[in-house]
Order: structure tokens, then sequence, then C-alpha cells
């Protein structure tokens, strides 16, 4: 089997679900030309623990796991089926790469899951499952976790990292003007960096990029994108999904790596 591309998807804030912007429409169509995948493996900073977990669940819930939101944003399911084998595989992967991992049975999806799946596989039928992030973690680590997953891609798992490409919280509560220019200036950067197949720049990105602990004070939404890297196929085309700069500083870029857009 030829090997599925790996996803980096900025899920920016929970309402993405409610406002698809730019990068709504664009990610239905790629959901549309991607060969189906077996299953769906996402990797979400919105569930770290201690050591590496896998949710085996058969019938994933909808975890709202956020506060103070539209209250349609909790009225949202994404009813996907799990995939108890596949992600038992992926604990197998996990520990024979010298990660400690262990299955989760009652771990459902996260925001970071099921708000880009709602574009993607708008119809909740492709098997859903998630690894947790290790949360000892740091930009090194993070490509080789996903390094580890990418036997799956050969195997149908389409692996997702889902974070955000800028995550500054403090100034996305507190701003409702236009788009800040230190995001899009650091969102530049680590698109060359993705484009060029710089893997060492894209991996010292928070030592290295403009602005960088502006767009991440704190480092876990971007540990995602370097997951994903990590999960790559070794022939590397890359797909940019523009999303442009929602609440003024959320990049939403997205970027599909190992795939040629349709023409």
């Amino acid at each position: 089997m030829t090997a599925l591309p790996s996803l980096f998807i900025s899920h920016g804030a929970p309402t993405f679900a409610l406002e698809p912007g730019l990068a709504g429409p664009q990610l239905t169509a790629l959901g549309q030309v991607l060969p189906k995948p077996a299953a769906v493996l996402v990797v979400s900073p919105h569930w770290m623990t201690a050591t590496a977990l896998v949710s085996t669940s058969a019938k994933p819930a909808t975890i709202h796991d956020f506060g103070g939101f539209d209250p349609a944003l909790y009225r949202i399911s994404y009813p996907a089926p799990g995939h108890p084998g596949l992600a038992q595989r992926a604990v197998t992967l996990l520990r024979e790469a010298g990660w400690p991992a262990k299955p989760d049975e009652g771990r459902g999806l996260d925001h970071g899951a099921w708000v880009p799946l709602t574009f993607l596989f708008p119809d909740a039928q492709v098997p859903t499952f998630q690894v947790s992030m290790p949360a000892r973690l740091d930009s090194a680590s993070a490509f080789a976790f996903g390094k580890a997953l990418s036997p799956l891609a050969s195997e149908g798992v389409l692996i997702i990292g889902s974070g955000s490409l800028t995550h500054n919280l403090h100034e996305f509560r507190g701003h409702h003007g236009d788009a800040q220019p230190y995001a899009a200036e650091f969102a530049a950067w680590v698109r060359e960096a993705v484009e060029q197949g710089d893997t060492a720049r894209l991996v010292r990105t928070l030592d290295d990029a403009p602005h960088a602990r502006r767009a991440h004070p704190t480092p876990e939404h971007f540990w995602p994108l370097l997951v994903a890297a990590g999960a790559a196929p070794a022939t590397n085309p890359v797909q940019v999904i523009e999303g442009g700069v929602t609440h003024g500083v959320l990049s939403m870029d997205s970027f599909v790596f190992g795939h040629h857009a349709p023409h």
C-alpha cells in the first residue's frame, strides 16, 4: 500500500467549527481527493499525559473541552467510530520505538480532533482515534514521536497533528482588531522551512523564528506540526492550505506532507 500523507491542521479556536473561514472549505475539498483511510490518528495538544496513551474506544465520545463559547458548539457531535485494532498497533509501534505507551479505552475525541474533522470528513464515517502527547516533549522528540508512528501511514492510517501555527491565548482573548504582522511573519518563516523540506530549521523554529516566543508563549500547540513532519512519507511534496489569520493572532495555515494538490 502506498503511504498516506500526514497532515498538520491549524484548528485555532473551537469557534473554527462554526466559522470555516478560508481553511474550512479547503479541508473539505482535501478530504474528497485523499485516498480513503482505514482510520485517522490525531495528536492534539488538548490531550497531554505523563506518558503516551492511545484511545482504543470503539465508540469515542465527542469531548467539549472548553468553556465560555457559543452554545451551538456544545451541541456539535462527531460520532465517528474508533478503530481499536489500529489503535493497539500504534501502542505497539510506540513501545518498539522506546515510548512507554498504554491503551486508554475510555478516551473520546477532544476538539483538536473533531473540530477540523468536521470539515475534512464531515460524514464522520472514517474510524478515528487519538494518541496523547507526552508532557515532556521538546521539538526534537516531537519530531521523533511522529517518526515512531510513521509506519501506520503504509497501513492505511492518516496521521494528523492538530495544533495552531500561532497560539497566543492572552492576545486571542483580548484582541478584536486586524491581523497582527508578527503572526504573519512567523507563519511565513515556518512555511518556508516546510516547503524547503528543511527539517533542521523546522525543529529549531521556537529558537530561531521571528516572534517565536510571542507566537507560542508555550510550545504545545506547535509540537503537532513537528509530529506531522516526523510522520511524513519519505517522498515529501508539500501542499499548503492557506487559512489566513483569524481573531487577529491565530494563523490558520495547514500543511499536507506527501500529497500533490490536484490540478
